[in-house]
């Protein structure tokens, strides 16, 4: 079956039921070319352009059923997949439906590497956010469950990979994205970074641990975004509290700030 052609028309011949399990059977190949550059540039497009609208339930399952696949390129672009279809419009029940395989999936996901040479990228740290974010849009009352999730990710103990490929940067602007949710109570747009604090109590003298960089890296970026805004949005509601919580836990590290 010829599924993909130069600028990814949508195949108005094939059902979009055989198009969705297609793609998501795509979505596992460990060669990027056919992972990334062909099946989820092809799925965000026609996603965007609502070709896929009578079939998102079916791919929003079958990417919450492969955050427990056994193969990492499988897991992480799930998320992806997930950010796409909860953006162009689920009912709550089938967001509610994901969340969990989402919500166990990603402050636990062993390999955090944003690339890899032979299956191109990964970027668990990355997608996750993404897909966080539009979970909070879905689901507004779960913003501060999303927040503390981030906040596990961020510090998870035993980490081996620095966020060398802007997985700070993505945190940063998800973390933003779910400050803007309504009614956000401050308790709760400041509750996540306990959990930082928590984890980067009895440091000392010695090599920065992996996990420890990470937070700093993200909270740097997280000040940024909270001191510029976005492009979308501006600046959150909560965003002068945020960032004078942020720079309290970054100052012990930058003594040398005025």
């Amino acid at each position: 079956m010829q599924l993909f052609a130069p600028d990814f028309p949508f195949p108005a011949d094939l059902p979009a039921e055989q198009v969705a399990d297609t793609l998501a059977d795509l979505l596992t190949s460990p060669d990027p070319a056919i992972r990334d550059d062909q099946a989820y540039t092809a799925l965000a497009q026609w996603t965007r352009e609502g070709r896929l609208d009578t079939v998102l339930p079916r791919l929003g399952d079958a990417a919450a059923d492969r955050l427990t696949h056994p193969e990492v390129q499988a897991r992480t672009f799930a998320p992806l997949v997930l950010r796409c279809v909860l953006a162009r419009g689920v009912s709550p029940e089938n967001a509610e439906r994901w969340y969990p395989a989402f919500a166990a999936w990603y402050p636990a996901e062993p390999d955090t590497r944003g690339w890899d040479d032979r299956l191109g990228w990964l970027h668990a740290v990355a997608h996750g956010a993404d897909a966080a974010a539009a979970f909070a849009t879905a689901l507004p009352h779960r913003a501060p469950d999303l927040l503390d999730l981030c906040a596990h990710r961020i510090c998870a103990p035993g980490a081996t990979s620095r966020y060398v490929q802007l997985e700070d940067a993505r945190l940063a602007r998800a973390i933003t994205g779910i400050l803007h949710t309504p009614d956000l109570p401050e308790p709760a747009a400041l509750g996540w970074l306990d959990h930082l604090v928590t984890a980067l109590e009895g440091g000392g003298p010695g090599p920065v641990p992996v996990w420890a960089f990470n937070i700093f890296a993200t909270l740097q970026a997280l000040h940024l975004h909270l001191t510029r805004g976005l492009t979308e949005g501006g600046l959150p509601p909560h965003a002068g509290a945020v960032r004078e919580r942020a720079l309290a836990i970054l100052a012990p590290a930058y003594p040398w700030l005025a």
